[in-house]
């Protein structure tokens, strides 16, 4: 006996359970990892950059927890006693003297240029690589993979960093996206550089139509003393002197660097400057935990700004220190800390 057809009305509902029942059964295609969707969308959208490229990078990229633990333990959680004898060291010292003797004429050539004092240069990569020796064994791409997509605390901050790396033109970079290494906070080259400060500061002054931080020199220096000009350096303006408190000295509080004060005020305050300084020159204050009790510096505008390369003022007032044993030992003179 012949089959009864179906009505139109039962052959639709059928075929709509059927197609439901087969996209259930499809397997999800699961991103690598959380957020990674919308930012390689993102990214997409902004470029024009291939999903399918981008998905690759960051399916590539781990998620390291010995980042997460380093992140967990920042040098600058130190007090200054303790951190000051990482960086100021006699070896430190001795080869950035050299290092500065070895490449005066580019480090002059560029300060001049920028109008930023060469030994701050120095100083900067000798505080962050050694010159050159130690610019991290991490891939940055895991790096800030780790930090911008499992690490709240600073995840915004670090999700921009990933979203800048991506989008970087690959000029602007030492190489392949995948093959960069860096610090475990994802910076790179000598300088240490984030990809936002790479996008935004970076100089090919090698004129070879790459900004690389890792191999070129000139592009090192340049970019470092870009860096600090964009920020507000003050050409031949002082960076931080001693000051001796008396019994009576005002408690001062400062949540940054910035400059607050003039000199007379903090004088007033029971701050004194153990060097002659302008009266009215802005200044602010830093009170750190020395080896022999707190010690006191008066800081200006140029402290601010090495500030912003790295928040901590125990690393800029290491940054000044260094820069200072440097210039006079380069110099000629007692460079002994």
């Amino acid at each position: 006996m012949p089959s009864i057809p179906a009505s139109l009305p039962t052959r639709r509902l059928v075929a709509t359970l059927g197609l439901l029942f087969a996209t259930a059964c499809m397997p999800v295609l699961a991103e690598t990892h959380p957020g990674q969707d919308k930012l390689v969308t993102e990214v997409a959208r902004d470029t024009g950059k291939s999903t399918t490229s981008l998905n690759a990078l960051l399916d590539g990229a781990q998620k390291q927890q010995s980042i997460l633990d380093a992140i967990s333990r920042p040098a600058e959680a130190k007090p200054w006693k303790d951190y000051r004898p990482i960086f100021i060291t006699p070896k430190r010292i001795n080869d950035g003297i050299a290092f500065y003797r070895e490449h005066r004429a580019l480090l002059e050539s560029i300060g001049k240029q920028y109008g930023v004092a060469p030994e701050y240069i120095v100083a900067i990569v000798g505080v962050e690589t050694s010159y050159g020796k130690v610019t991290g064994k991490y891939k940055v791409l895991d790096a800030l993979v780790t930090l911008g997509l499992y690490y709240p605390p600073r995840a915004t901050f670090f999700r921009d960093q990933l979203k800048t790396l991506l989008e970087l033109p690959d000029n602007h970079l030492a190489g392949p996206v995948d093959t960069l290494t860096g610090s475990y906070a994802g910076a790179q080259g000598w300088g240490q550089f984030m990809p936002s400060s790479i996008r935004d500061f970076g100089v090919d002054a090698d004129g070879d139509g790459r900004i690389d931080l890792k191999n070129s020199l000139p592009d090192i220096f340049a970019s470092v003393a870009n860096y600090f000009a964009k920020h507000g350096w003050q050409t031949g303006g002082p960076v931080a002197a001693p000051a001796r408190a008396d019994g009576a000295a005002r408690p001062i509080s400062v949540k940054d660097s910035k400059t607050q004060w003039p000199v007379e005020q903090l004088e007033a305050w029971g701050y004194a400057p153990v060097q002659s300084l302008n009266p009215a020159q802005p200044s602010s204050l830093q009170s750190l935990q020395g080896p022999d009790g707190t010690e006191y510096w008066i800081t200006f505008q140029n402290f601010y700004v090495i500030t912003t390369y790295n928040r901590s003022p125990l690393y800029a007032l290491a940054v000044h220190q260094l820069a200072q044993a440097i210039a006079q030992g380069a110099n000629g003179m007692d460079a002994t800390q």
